[in-house]
């Protein structure tokens, strides 16, 4: 049985060709593997009214889809934390605070999990109890995904990188007087029997 981390690398190219389906002039969406992501960002002083900031403290995601703007500039859409085989309450605790604590610097971040090697049991309901901070939970009854798996999981991750790029687009013009006049945010709960 391969790593956790090899597991998530045999599949990340896979990925990220299928997410060109959300890549425009603008952004490319993109995939990598253990990409370190800020969670918090502490003011030492102020110079007038102006913070100094200090380095950011930084957690590593196990998969970080992001846009990529050009050669320097990229956004933060999805963070994909990976189990393989196994979780614990502990790992439902962790992982609901890291998405909690990546949040708190990117509102408009969206944060799952994937678990690989899960046979035919359903999702465990310690992701629910305790995952108040993912945006969707799946499952792959094998270490590699089914044609339909993968299917499952790319609608999701397409929907989360349009809400991504919706709700930075909303948080960025709220102030100006071109923003969009939202009426309605609805976060519905959407349950798939594995296919």
């Amino acid at each position: 049985m391969p790593t956790e981390k090899e597991w998530v690398r045999s599949f990340t190219e896979e990925l990220e060709r299928r997410l060109q389906v959300v890549s425009g002039k603008q952004a490319t969406a993109r995939a990598c593997v253990a990409k370190k992501l800020p969670y918090s960002l502490e003011i030492d002083a102020y110079s007038n009214t102006e913070p100094e900031k200090s380095a950011p403290s930084r957690y590593e995601t196990d998969i970080l889809i992001f846009d990529e703007l050009d050669d320097i500039r990229w956004i933060p859409r999805i963070v994909v934390e990976c189990k393989l085989g196994a979780i614990t309450t502990h790992d439902a605790l962790t992982y609901s605070a890291k998405a909690a604590t990546h949040k708190s610097l990117h509102p408009y971040l969206r944060y799952g999990i994937l678990i690989g090697g899960w046979g035919e049991y359903a999702l465990p309901a310690r992701l629910f109890r305790h995952g108040a901070n993912f945006d969707f939970m799946t499952t792959w009854k094998g270490e590699e995904a089914t044609d339909g798996e993968w299917e499952q999981f790319m609608d999701v991750l397409v929907l989360e990188v349009k809400a991504s790029r919706t709700l930075q687009e909303m948080l960025a013009s709220n102030r100006s007087g071109d923003k969009k006049h939202y009426s309605m945010i609805h976060k519905p709960l959407e349950f798939k029997l594995r296919p």
